[in-house]
């Protein structure tokens, strides 16, 4: 996704070393970022995207960025001072998903502004692109042009959009560099947007985020090195600066006041450079706490005990094997399902305790329970200890990959009694039901992920998925086509775009095929057994899979190709579903299923891309 070039567009992102520059992305400093102008020719009268004020085919970018352009061939919609590049020949209700989109950029730009301060006067774009979905520069976001066919805006888009206003003051009208720069150009961005995301669809949807990004922090924890020394040469980067510098933000505003904290923000922002030794001048009441935050790994981790009775009360035994202190809540929960919470400070590499007066019998303790510091382990959190993995999603997984649906059930109630709205747990539990024949049950469940205000996409495709099996079991085969359909455009994870198309293959009859399809791949499978690579190339659009051509030129004994279905992405690509019967030499013969991308060039299809190759 760094770079492509190709007659249906190309796209030099920063990172694919495209101008010279002194110096290297990979600094822990960080890269250079200054105001640009670039000027591109494009061919075929392709539309030209950057960063700026356009004008012809230039662009004038005054805030801090580095260059990039894309060109390919969109529609434009507006709303307000938004636009949104989408494929050409927008569905209604395609439509309605970019002014959905435009809407979440406008507010988030409110919301940021009130945050931040003044609204840098920057025009935003949002282009949907095949690759390089999450890129982001100076008001410029690259989304998956997927996700305007989903059903629903998804978490992670929303996401995409909110980080990447918040980086227009983090990045753009304020330069970001020196060490730890990441902290806040990632950081900062990701604990704002989820800001936004609390205050757009509720702190327990903003929970599920942190959840999320504390899960991913965790995976790394282990491994990862002091937050201002890493580099984007490792492999954690993004995911330590992001995940872990949004939960030090957050619990920095926590210790001496939101409203403080981004006062001191918006007075530092002010000459429009923004560095990590400043900031941490500024908040020199909290040294201890950001210089271990920032110059130290995590070591914080946190037990608490089993609920002890003691006289009329409950007593908590508390340990903090961290080097530092840390003050947070504790929560007990009674037989009778009553919260309780108490505050307190557990001194570093030390013990704590708590006391707790409750009626009823206390069942369950949680040491931590806004889940405010970052930690290594957070499976010992609960007592009595419910399971040993830090992360819910791959503890459900293991035992649904060991075909014990049973237990992955378990799994998933227990990660959903603390976590209601967390979708992806919700999907799984739906699965482990339908596995187990539980079909009403799961149908309950999937649909709930469904109705969610801000499911990721892989859980929006696997409940489409869940509810099209369920479907086609009653034998409701249309309701069931629809359901399907719905998995294939979410296109979200492989697995589930495979079972959908499985699944709809079962529920219906495919509809007519459009004849210069048909004669594409006649075509194509005749050079694939002619020998030559030459007549193979004139059917793939260059720059684009080369490699998959170069794999069968001289190869191919047999190549017979029987077109299944076709799905229509605009008006210039579409997804072809077909049948293969293979023989490469010295191997055996293979069949199944592949999807291919054909584009249009000119009046002619080109085979642009490999969607899915399950031949074996």
């Amino acid at each position: 996704g760094l770079n492509a070039l190709s007659p249906v567009g190309s796209q030099f992102l920063p990172l694919s070393f495209w101008y010279p520059t002194p110096n290297s992305w990979y600094f822990a400093r960080g890269a250079d970022n200054a105001p640009f102008r670039v000027q591109i020719n494009s061919a075929n009268s392709e539309t030209i995207v950057s960063s700026g004020m356009q004008n012809g085919n230039g662009f004038e970018q005054k805030l801090y960025g580095q260059p990039f352009f894309i060109t390919g061939s969109w529609d434009t919609v507006t709303t307000g001072n938004i636009s949104v590049l989408t494929p050409k020949g927008l569905s209604a209700e395609e439509q309605k998903r970019a002014n959905e989109l435009a809407k979440i950029a406008s507010d988030a730009k409110t919301f940021t502004t009130s945050l931040l301060g003044t609204a840098p006067d920057v025009p935003l774009h949002i282009v949907t692109v095949k690759r390089g979905a999450g890129f982001s520069s100076s008001g410029t976001i690259f989304i998956d042009e997927s996700a305007l066919r989903r059903q629903k805006i998804d978490s992670q888009t929303a996401m995409t959009i909110a980080e990447a206003v918040a980086k227009v003051w983090l990045g753009g009208t304020n330069n970001i560099n020196g060490e730890g720069f990441g902290i806040i150009r990632e950081g900062l961005a990701r604990f704002v947007a989820t800001q936004f995301i609390e205050k757009q669809y509720g702190s327990d949807i903003a929970d599920v985020e942190r959840l999320r990004q504390r899960t991913a922090y965790v995976a790394i924890a282990s491994r990862d090195a002091p937050l201002t020394i890493v580099s984007p040469l490792d492999d954690y980067y993004y995911t330590a600066v992001a995940n872990k510098g949004a939960m030090v933000w957050r619990l920095l505003a926590k210790k001496i006041g939101q409203d403080e904290f981004f006062n001191v923000l918006r007075t530092q922002m002010k000459n429009g450079n923004l560095d990590l030794s400043k900031l941490r001048g500024a908040f020199a009441t909290q040294k201890e706490l950001l210089d271990y935050s920032f110059d130290k790994i995590t070591d914080i981790n946190l037990f608490v005990g089993l609920p002890q009775a003691s006289g009329a009360g409950t007593k908590v035994a508390l340990r903090n094997i961290g080097s530092i202190e840390v003050t947070v809540s504790v929560a007990a929960t009674t037989a009778n399902g009553e919260k309780l919470i108490a505050q307190t400070t557990i001194p570093a590499k030390s013990l704590g305790e708590v006391n707790f007066k409750a009626a009823n019998k206390i069942v369950r303790t949680e040491v931590d329970a806004e889940k405010i510091y970052p930690q290594t382990d957070y499976s010992d959190d609960i007592a009595p200890r419910e399971s040993n993995e830090s992360d819910a999603i791959l503890m459900i997984k293991r035992a649904f990959d060991q075909q014990d649906f049973v237990k992955a059930e378990k799994n998933a109630r227990m990660v959903l009694q603390n976590a209601p709205r967390f979708d992806d747990a919700r999907s799984w539990l739906g699965r482990a039901l339908l596995a187990q024949n539980k079909n009403k049950e799961a149908e309950k469940e999937f649909r709930v992920v469904l109705d969610e205000k801000l499911p990721t996409p892989r859980s929006l495709a696997w409940g489409n998925v869940g509810l099209g099996e369920i479907a086609l079991k009653s034998n409701q085969n249309s309701q069931a086509a629809v359901f399907f359909n719905e998995a294939v455009k979410a296109d979200a994870e492989y697995g589930a775009t495979l079972n959908a198309r499985l699944g709809r293959n079962k529920a219906n009859t495919p509809g007519p095929v459009d004849e210069s399809i048909k004669t594409f791949f006649a075509q194509y499978d005749k050079a694939a057994v002619s020998g030559r690579k030459a007549e193979l190339d004139a059917m793939i659009l260059s720059g684009e899979t080369s490699r998959f051509a170069g794999g069968i030129a001289g190869q191919a004994q047999q190549w017979e190709t029987k077109v299944v279905r076709v799905d229509n992405q605009d008006v210039n690509n579409v997804l072809v579903e077909v049948t293969l019967n293979i023989k490469l030499l010295n191997k055996n013969p293979e069949s199944g299923t592949a999807v291919f991308r054909l584009s249009k060039v000119g009046n002619s299809w080109k085979l642009s891309a490999v969607e899915m190759f399950e031949v074996r």
